[in-house]
């Protein structure tokens, strides 16, 4: 992988990965523009390392929220922050199952599957239409919607599907307040990047001589500064309903990839 291929893979992870539409789908069609030849699991590690880049923007940009869960866990005591984190580990059940049993299986989806993508972005379009239609509420995420929503996050390990329009998507249309949608979806898949990076160092999968070091790591750098944009502005985004700006996006995109594929 060529050093302005990571920086620009970079860019559009950290871009794509807070804007609903896709970051694996984008970086699936932006490595078959490159004709990016990498094996299956180079290709799904450049994803998990970019994605290991948004998730610290993640960090950063909702660091203050992150401050006040933790010195409301250190209390000790039944209070608002543990309730959060608790339905936060309800979320991530889905896709942590998925993740642990399906892994191979994942790893095959990460390798030019253009039309798959397509596809997805067909339905992450849709979803968003949807839900931009929704009434907003000042409804708080519940255990059982925390539950829904990481099915969702589930079934976005598929490229093309938006994990953040999945997620955001779900919650508001379950009647969820946009605002709370939006800081739920970011910080819900924090742990499941770095829960993803510790499993692939524990079984030396960013061991050996083919691991592009210098590409990975310029391109660790552009997405985490491009996603600190993105995170903060899609925030905005969402609290003012422009859903529906992204799902026509994903509807030329998911086409133009689909002609692509059949070409």
């Amino acid at each position: 992988m060529e050093i302005l291929e990571a920086i620009i893979l970079g860019i559009v992870q950290g871009l794509t990965e807070f804007l609903p539409v896709s970051s694996s789908g984008h970086l699936e069609i932006v490595k078959a523009i490159f004709g990016n030849e990498d094996v299956g699991e180079l290709s799904m590690m450049t994803t998990v390392v970019l994605h290991f880049a948004t998730a610290l923007s993640t960090l950063v940009v909702f660091r203050k929220d992150v401050a006040d869960i933790l010195k409301g866990l250190f209390q000790f005591k039944i209070n608002d922050e543990l309730m959060f984190s608790l339905k936060i580990i309800l979320s991530m059940i889905p896709a942590a199952f998925v993740g642990f049993f399906f892994d191979d299986l994942i790893d095959s989806f990460f390798h030019s599957q253009i039309l798959l993508v397509g596809f997805m972005l067909l339905i992450t379009g849709l979803l968003l239409f949807l839900a931009d239609k929704a009434k907003n509420t000042n409804k708080d995420v519940s255990f059982k919607n925390a539950f829904i929503i990481g099915i969702s996050q589930a079934i976005a390990i598929l490229p093309g599907i938006s994990r953040s329009g999945a997620t955001i998507g779900t919650s508001v249309l379950l009647g969820i307040d946009r605002e709370k949608s939006a800081r739920f979806s970011f910080l819900m898949v924090v742990p499941l990047i770095f829960g993803k990076i510790a499993k692939d160092l524990l079984d030396g999968g960013f061991a050996g001589d083919n691991v592009p070091v210098v590409s990975l790591s310029l391109g660790f750098v552009a997405a985490f500064v491009t996603g600190l944009i993105a995170c903060t502005w899609m925030i905005s985004i969402v609290k003012k309903s422009k859903l529906t700006y992204f799902s026509y996006y994903c509807f030329i995109v998911g086409t133009i990839a689909i002609i692509w594929s059949v070409m």
